[in-house]
Formats: structure tokens, C-alpha cells, sequence
């Protein structure tokens, strides 16, 4: 069964999503997110999925303007089940974009690194958007 790539556009409370089987995943803008259902259930589903063949690497790319705490927690899970690809001596790489003025988004990009006990490339930017 061929993965295919998701794109998920944002909501006045979800982020922009983009999961592509080339080892891309792309979460940018606003994550208000208060329950588990709908947004984080199929982006679970595909990592999932995914996981059955990952990409020899798999990068993800984070840009959110904000991101209230159930909205990191949910994040927190997702990166642990998309760090699995390391069991399959994969490649695993985060970018986390934050604007210099932004030091809540730094923070809890520090905190999701601590709690996972795994390195994140934080990228200062002018812009919220990833290159």
C-alpha cells in the first residue's frame, strides 16, 4: 500500500500540516488544539503508516506562531511516535523556527527537546514561515 502525502490546511485553531513520504513533515501557524480527535487522529494515522517504510531521513519542520499546552501535548506525542523511525536506524531531524521576539514559542520548543531527550535545531527567523 502506497503512502500518500497529506496536506492539511489551517484552521483559525490548527496549523497547517503537511506529511510527505519523502520524510517531509511541515506544522506551521496556530495550534489551539483542545481535543485529540480530528487533526492530531489522522496525522497519528499517517505516521503510523508511515512507520511501516519510513524515509532514510525524516525531518521535521516546525513554525508556530503559538501553541497552548494541550496543542504540546499532542505535539510531544506525535514526535515521540515519529522518533520510532530511529529503531530502524533512520535519520531524525527537528527544526523548530522561532522569531527572536517570540520566546514563548523558544520555550516550549526547549521544553518539547528536554521532555523527549532529543536535540532540536532551533532557527531563529524573521518571518513564521520555514524556508
Amino acid at each position: 500500500m502506497r503512502l500518500n502525502k497529506i496536506h492539511i490546511l489551517p484552521t483559525e485553531k490548527t496549523p497547517e500540516v503537511i506529511l510527505d513520504p519523502e520524510g517531509i513533515i511541515r506544522i506551521s501557524g496556530r495550534s489551539l488544539v483542545l481535543n485529540k480527535t480530528g487533526v492530531p487522529e489522522q496525522i497519528m494515522n499517517w505516521i503510523e503508516r508511515y512507520l511501516l517504510n519510513p524515509a532514510e531521513s525524516t525531518e521535521v519542520i516546525i513554525a508556530l506562531d503559538y501553541l497552548n499546552s494541550f496543542g504540546t501535548k499532542i505535539l510531544i506525542s506525535t514526535l515521540q511516535e515519529i522518533s520510532k523511525v530511529i529503531l530502524q536506524n533512520k535519520k531524525y531531524i527537528i527544526h523548530w523556527y522561532y522569531e527572536e521576539d517570540d520566546e514563548d514559542i523558544l520555550e516550549r520548543g526547549e521544553y518539547i527537546s528536554s521532555a523527549l531527550k532529543m536535540p532540536v535545531e532551533f532557527i531563529l527567523t524573521k518571518t513564521k514561515r520555514y524556508r
